[in-house]
């Protein structure tokens, strides 16, 4: 499979950059390298990133949401922003000559996973798909299990209940009726939707030490954690802190992301790809 650069190809600079250096140019030495895309913004994404870009028989572009202003930069080129749905998310894979499409993005993030899943249908593009093992409950865990954020919000709404939301910014809406708890609310940037009438907000990026978050439920008498089963350790050791002191959790489960088979680690994702290099013969 012929895969060239255009004379355009630059990738986009993040908002919350200044630096030359963040500006990934495609080098001349890359026209020849097969192009895989990684939709990314995850700890996994960076990883492989960081791994696939020493290849020297690969071009490995990071696509990254932007939904934050300082973003966590991942080795190699990046582009930064949507597609513009399906037919956008076509366009580009096809401009830009895509060999493969690594889907590493957050366990929550369906609708990116199912439109990449239609695209690479359309291209007839291999799609490796990466589903991150959730969390198990555990002995001792306390957990109520929710299939969404509104059940969420409804079961913590009581009357001086406490609640711990910590789910990321982009789905606190369904809590901004509830006007019987309080909430302490943990998020990267402020949010830009209406929050509950009882609150409190900290910005915060994780990972967090077990301890803090120990000591963070026990200073604000914590009922309720409300947390998606993201899986991984960067958020994790609040749901040991909840465990520990017999806190509830209300566990939102994940979104169906992938009809197509999945992997659950990134050297399945590394070999899944080398064996497709093998197989088209790339070098």
């Amino acid at each position: 499979m012929a895969t060239f650069f255009g004379e355009n190809d630059v990738m986009q600079r993040p908002r919350g950059t200044t630096s030359p250096e963040k500006d990934r140019i495609v080098s001349e030495s890359q026209t020849a390298r097969p192009r895989v895309l990684i939709l990314g913004g995850t700890r996994e994404g960076a990883e492989l990133a960081a791994r696939l870009s020493k290849r020297v028989n690969l071009t490995v572009i990071s696509s990254l949401a932007g939904r934050v202003a300082e973003l966590k930069l991942p080795e190699g080129p990046i582009r930064v922003g949507g597609f513009g749905g399906v037919d956008g998310l076509v366009s580009y894979l096809v401009n830009e000559k895509v060999a493969a499409v690594i889907d590493a993005t957050h366990p929550y993030a369906a609708r990116i996973s199912l439109n990449v899943e239609i695209a690479c249908s359309r291209t007839r593009l291999p799609l490796i798909a990466l589903d991150r093992p959730p969390w198990d409950r555990l002995d001792g865990d306390r957990w109520h299990e929710v299939d969404d954020f509104e059940r969420a919000a409804m079961f913590v709404n009581e009357k001086n209940a406490r609640v711990f939301l910590s789910i990321g910014r982009q789905e606190l809406a369904p809590f901004s009726a509830c006007s019987n708890a309080w909430f302490l609310i943990r998020a990267i940037e402020k949010p830009t939707e209406r929050l509950p009438q009882h609150h409190q907000l900290i910005l915060q990026r994780g990972p967090f030490q077990l301890e803090d978050e120990l000591q963070l439920l026990r200073d604000h008498a914590i009922d309720y954690v409300v947390s998606k089963n993201s899986g991984g350790p960067a958020t994790y050791n609040k749901i040991v802190a909840a465990r520990s002191l017999s806190i509830s959790v209300v566990m939102i489960r994940r979104p169906l992301k992938h009809k197509a088979e999945t992997v659950q680690t990134l050297e399945e994702v590394v070999a899944k790809l080398d064996l497709l290099i093998q197989n088209t013969g790339a070098s």
